[in-house]
């Protein structure tokens, strides 16, 4: 695999995701959030504003909405003090009249929790709490949430989770969520006892197709658990090409009949991160872990005939911050990968810098064989994890958000972090510019859109003209400003 390192590649590739800026520099979406990356969409976007779902530090369950033109925060809280484990971070779903439903559950305790705002693009109103009756007859309660709907069938829900049995497990509701069918296990190996644990992610297109990538088993109990891959649509279950799985009668499905993506048992340890879709061709981000100090980020692209995979880059070791003299709790957490499903050609990852994680923008023109990177956070204090690309935001929005470690994350139920955003904080308030055709004010209205165009980087297709223009503008204002900002951006993104 090649690396482009020429900045005049950067510039026409358009790779500006931040500058380089340390943590610190970009906005709170909050002081106080942390999430696991198994319960997704975390954050969407819709009517203007960005909502995000997280737990915070004393374990309440809180849901986000941030106005694109203001800026202006607002934050409500499903469940107080509900659990103190980040794996209850809610997932989000648009509803098709505009509202929203959040779907939440304890760590391995309990039932799915749902709850649905009453009116579009507010969050302080939401419906009581209901439990959805999906906690089975295993030990263990119900784990995780990934909704998604499908308008190609009248708006079905289908929501998938981690089953009190550990096997994934999912419901349908053909009403918007007022009735639900009964669960079914979607993956299980043939005489695989309660144990074995799969992990599953989720991608859709909205319309009838459901992409769902999954292990057969938690790398910290298994030294060989392979990453699959299999696709619904119109009823039944079926490969990357076509073939034919099987369908409900079949359930649930024996993980060898679908596709194996992580390239066979030589691949070790893996863990899954992020699955998405462009024309009918599967990508799926992973991390392979050869030992718990050396944990490498691997892209799989169905090419239309096989899986190429290929790995991307050293992830260095965990993230959590573990207490001197005792061994990790959870050595396969590494800093977290995540694909632009607009652009799966792009993938946002933490990996460390220095010393320290920070989160990159990496992008291949060539499914894969070569890649180009670019710093979003450089110079950080504290760490930057499981960054999360916005789902349905647009082109010019903020659409990256990041786990940063300003106060704490010893383990999952140990955590004081916070939720960044791609975004600098805005002024209270910017004076008027002036109408006079004059030099300072021609001046100072050039820099005003410079600033505005640091604060929101571009997130075009790299074929695209505009970043070639945005930086050439930047250029020429760097030889006339006497603001050094604008330079050292261009100079950082080359």
């Amino acid at each position: 695999m090649k690396y482009c390192r020429l900045s005049y590649l950067a510039v026409v590739l358009g790779l500006s995701a931040g500058w380089g800026a340390p943590a610190a520099d970009f906005a709170d979406l909050t002081a106080d959030g942390a999430w696991c990356w198994f319960s997704d969409p975390r954050a969407v976007y819709a009517a203007g504003k960005i909502f995000a779902g997280w737990i915070a530090a004393d374990g309440s369950v809180q849901v986000g909405a941030r106005d694109s033109a203001t800026g202006a925060i607002a934050v409500a809280t499903l469940a107080e003090k509900f659990e103190v484990d980040d794996h209850d971070n809610p997932a989000l779903l648009l509803l098709p009249d505009g509202r929203l439903a959040a779907f939440y559950a304890h760590h391995a305790r309990g039932d799915l929790h749902f709850r649905a705002t009453t009116k579009p693009g507010a969050i302080d109103e939401w419906t009581p709490d209901r439990t959805l009756g999906f906690q089975g007859s295993g030990t263990r309660g119900v784990t995780y949430a990934n909704p998604v709907m499908l308008a190609g069938e009248n708006d079905a829900i289908y929501v998938f989770w981690r089953g009190s049995d550990f096997k994934p497990a999912f419901s349908v509701s053909r009403d918007l969520g007022q009735t639900w069918s009964p669960p079914r296990v979607l993956v299980q190996r043939p005489g695989a006892d309660d144990t074995n644990r799969p992990y599953v992610k989720i991608w859709s297109d909205g319309q009838g197709r459901i992409d769902v990538v999954f292990t057969d088993g938690h790398p910290r109990d298994e030294t060989n658990n392979g990453v699959w891959f299999l696709r619904y649509e119109k009823g039944a279950f079926f490969k990357a090409d076509g073939t034919r799985i099987g369908g409900g009668d079949d359930l649930p499905l024996n993980p060898a009949r679908c596709d194996r993506v992580s390239g066979g048992p030589a691949a070790g340890r893996t863990w899954i991160w992020d699955v998405a879709e462009r024309d009918g061709q599967p990508v799926v981000a992973y991390t392979r872990l050869p030992s718990e100090w050396d944990h490498r980020y691997h892209y799989a692209r169905w090419d239309g005939a096989r899986w190429a995979d290929v790995e991307m880059v050293a992830a260095g070791r965990w993230f959590p911050q573990t207490p001197a003299g005792k061994p990790e709790r959870e050595p396969h957490y590494s800093g977290g990968m995540a694909l632009d499903p607009e652009h799966v050609d792009t993938v946002y990852l933490s990996r460390p810098v220095n010393g320290v994680f920070e989160i990159e923008r990496w992008y291949t023109p060539d499914g894969g064989l070569t890649w180009c990177s670019a710093a979003v956070t450089s110079g950080s204090k504290t760490a930057n994890v499981r960054p999360v690309v916005v789902r349905g935001a647009p082109p010019g929005e903020p659409y990256l958000l990041w786990m940063n470690l300003g106060g704490r994350y010893v383990h999952y139920t140990d955590f004081h972090t916070g939720v960044k955003i791609n975004d600098r904080p805005r002024p209270a308030a910017l004076a008027p510019l002036s109408s006079a055709l004059e030099p300072q004010a021609v001046l100072s209205a050039m820099e005003r859109v410079a600033d505005w165009q640091l604060a929101h980087p571009t997130r075009v297709r790299p074929d695209d003209w505009m970043p070639a223009a945005e930086y050439t503008g930047m250029m020429a204002l760097a030889g006339i400003s006497a603001r050094p900002e604008y330079l050292a951006a261009m100079t950082a993104m080359g």
